[in-house]
């Protein structure tokens, strides 16, 4: 019998990064059960979860007797240990490029995702326009996808990866909320929400904010 699979999530089920490892284990096809920890109530620093993930943070996924935080390193654990779909392309300098789009959303952009955070598109738009500095950082964001995005491409790497899911999300940071899109950027962006496995995640009931 298989290792069981857990997937500590947040409650409000809005993380981009639970949503990428969620994504990840759909599109591999495997059986997981979710847990959802309340980040407001502070429980990631509760003394249970606090030993179970390295990082404290979510999401984390459990694999046997096996525990592992940060959403990126856990897509390449999924890939690399289950089969079925890949997540990252074969081509080294490919999967390399995939590896680093994911790195950069992860730790570049702040002012977008401060001014348009996740509840923009799993709870209502944001109210105000973006500041000067948004607004540079989304022009950033735009330059970086159209570079990587070949001209009347479906996906940036040929086939589907999971760096297609999360560029599509920060995408939809500004579509979703009304924002000023290059429609080439919005297209793509909205045929990678259509994919069954990201509308899964769209279609969780999250509580109220």
């Amino acid at each position: 019998m298989p290792d069981p699979l857990r997937l500590h999530v947040d409650a409000q089920f809005a993380s981009p990064y639970a949503m990428s490892v969620y994504v990840a284990l759909n599109e591999k096809q495997l059986d997981f059960h979710i847990s959802p920890v309340d980040l407001g109530a502070l429980e990631h620093r509760a003394a249970g979860f606090s030993r179970l993930s390295l990082t404290q943070r979510v999401p984390t996924l459990v694999h046997g007797d096996f525990a592992l935080s940060e959403s990126s390193a856990i897509t390449e654990y999924i890939d690399e240990t289950f089969a079925g779909t890949a997540l990252y392309p074969s081509e080294p300098r490919a999967r390399a490029r995939a590896r680093q789009l994911q790195a950069w959303l992860r730790s570049d952009l702040m002012p977008v995702r401060q001014e348009r955070s996740t509840e923009v598109i799993f709870y209502a738009p944001a109210g105000a326009p973006l500041s000067a500095a948004a607004h540079r950082a989304a022009q950033t964001l735009f330059q970086v996808a159209q570079a990587l995005l070949p001209e009347g491409a479906e996906n940036l790497f040929g086939d589907w990866s999971i760096a297609d899911v999360d560029l599509a999300l920060m995408l939809n940071r500004l579509v979703m909320n009304g924002d000023a899109v290059p429609q080439r950027l919005a297209s793509y962006a909205d045929r990678q929400w259509q994919r069954p496995s990201v509308q899964r995640w769209v279609a969780l009931e999250r509580p109220p904010r």
